[in-house]
Order: structure tokens, then sequence, then C-alpha cells
């Protein structure tokens, strides 16, 4: 079975829709069969990085309303957060934009870390203050997921894997994604936003059962049988 998930690096929901998707999954009974495959979204893809900018600030000027008041915001997202067991510090979140980062994260697909690569692209925003779309930024991610720094800065200083974030993006147009986290599972059901893990092993579940169904007991053939209580 796959499991594509659309998401952004700078969006909250999607490392809480990450935690959910995977309390989901761990409770699925055949998840060793499951593929996930991570897709680009951009938010914002005109967002420019204002150095000494907060987040706090930045949630401000967006919602017209104060520093204060956009701080209470993230800090209540903080809370959402914890409840699955993550540590946001909006207090040293840079703001950025994504493009180089979503780049990074096909780079590491490609060579067989992309949910490896998720998880530290998105612990480095929300957790440690990272800026994930500096080149040397990145190319320390890529250190400590066991990829050539070097590799990766160089990489990176072209316009590879460009085209894979923005084929990723047309597909999200053409399935009408208004919003992310967005999980689709065998191209038959969708999911979107960071839902409850009982959710997601729902779903898994009845997509499972779908793709195997139980045989069909063709009528009067049990007449002939024995049973599984010893009668025959």
């Amino acid at each position: 079975m796959k499991v594509e998930i659309w998401s952004d690096i700078m969006c909250p929901f999607c490392y809480i829709g990450k935690r959910k998707f995977e309390a989901g999954l761990a409770k699925f009974a055949h998840a060793d069969t499951v593929e996930v495959q991570w897709h680009s979204f951009e938010l914002d893809p005109n967002m420019q990085h204002k150095p000494g900018q907060t987040i706090h600030e930045l949630l401000a000027e967006r919602k017209g309303i104060s520093v204060a008041q956009g701080k209470q915001m993230n800090d209540h997202m903080a809370g959402i957060a914890a409840e699955v067991g993550l540590q946001y510090d909006f207090d040293r979140v840079v703001p950025t934009n994504t493009f180089l980062a979503h780049r990074f994260l096909h780079l590491a697909a490609a060579q067989g870390k992309g949910n490896e690569a998720e998880e530290r692209v998105f612990a480095a925003y929300f957790t440690e203050g990272k800026d994930i779309g500096d080149l040397d930024t990145l190319a320390q991610l890529g250190a400590d997921l066991g990829l050539d720094a070097a590799e990766v800065k160089a990489t990176l200083q072209t316009d590879a894997f460009a085209q894979q974030v923005r084929y990723d993006e047309y597909q999200a147009q053409q399935i009408n994604v208004r919003g992310v986290p967005y999980f689709v599972f065998d191209d038959k059901y969708a999911v979107s936003g960071a839902q409850p893990a009982e959710l997601f092993q729902e779903v898994l579940e009845k997509v499972w059962e779908e793709n195997h169904p139980a045989p069909t007991l063709v009528a009067g053939q049990d007449s002939a049988a024995c049973a599984v209580d010893g009668n025959c």
C-alpha cells in the first residue's frame, strides 16, 4: 500500500500530522507493507527571509494583530504539538522560504532517506531554531542523515530537484489540495489535516481490506464439509 503525503516544513500541523499518522500506522497490523512517499507543497512560495524577524512578528504582520497576540497563538500551537510529544520552540523559529529545503528533501529521498529527512528538517525548523533556507545548514542536516555534506551542498547549488518540487505542486493542484498535510491512500482515499491517529488506522485497514477481500462462498457448498467444532 502506498501513502502519499503533501506537506510544507513551515506548516506546524504537518509535523503534528506526521506524528498522528505514525501513531495510527503503528497500530496497523500490516504496517510493514506500507510505502510512504512525501511530496512538496509551499504554503507561501513568495516568502522572503527577513534577518532578525521572529515568527511572532511575521504572524502578527499577516494576521493584523499585535506581536503579543501572535506569540499567544504560537504558544497555543506549541501546546497542541506537545500533546503528540513534539517540543515546538517558536521563540527560535527562523521564518524563511522553504523551496531549497524541499529540494533537499527530494535529494535525500533519492538516496533512500526520505522519511528520515522529513523528520530531521521538521525538528531543525520547529525545535532547534535552524535556518532551513540556508545552504550550509541543509548540508549539515544531510551529514546528520549519513549523506556527504559537500555533495549535498554542491547539488543544491545547481537547480537539481527543482523540477521534482514543481511537479509535486502541480500534482497537488490536479487533485485539488487546498491545505496541508494531505494524505492519499493508494489513490483511493484522502485525508486532509492532522486528524486523530484512530482515523489514520481506520483508513489503512479499509484500504487493506479492499485490496485483500475475503473469498466469497458459492451458495450450497457447505453441505458436505466438517465444521470447526468437529461435526461432520
